[in-house]
């Protein structure tokens, strides 16, 4: 059995199962379950998303719908960066870097006309992460895109 590399065994904090909701304002727009695992031997950690359009949900939200959502994050141990490959029910695939420091959950990347970052708070009780993602089509000048929030189940 491999020993696990400390930078990974932070991400230890989001292994098992959540409740996700995904928010714009006040307003929910999906809620679904994501599941955090192991795989490999604790080499790469394995998150997978699914969600249910929810009523009252903005049209565009329905037509744009990410799920399901699988995600792998793995570590360079060469400089203990993690990374993420993301891929979606829409044919999306994309790679992003990450940390998890703290109880920080952060998660960017940078592609011409559509930069991403992601922030995510875990509680102190490590029952809920408050989270949202941000967008920039120059790179410089970001906007807020939605909220998430999530509830561990298990």
């Amino acid at each position: 059995m491999r020993k696990p590399h400390p930078a990974l065994q932070r991400l230890d904090a989001l292994v098992g199962e959540w409740e996700v909701w995904a928010s714009i304002g006040d307003q929910n727009a999906a809620g679904g379950r994501t599941v955090f695992e192991w795989m490999e031997d604790r080499a790469f950690l394995v998150q997978r998303s699914d969600a249910e359009v929810t009523e009252g949900t903005p049209p565009e939200w329905v037509a744009n719908s990410p799920f399901p959502v699988t995600s792998i994050m793995g570590l360079d141990d060469a400089s203990e960066e993690l990374s993420m490959l993301y891929a979606d029910g829409r044919g999306v695939f994309r790679v992003y870097r990450m940390t998890f420091d703290g109880g920080t959950w952060r998660i960017w990347r940078e592609a011409p006309g559509f930069n991403q970052r992601f922030t995510g708070v875990l509680s102190d009780d490590g029952a809920t992460i408050t989270a949202y993602w941000e967008l920039s089509r120059d790179g410089s000048a970001w906007e807020h895109d939605f909220d998430l929030t999530y509830r561990r189940v298990a």
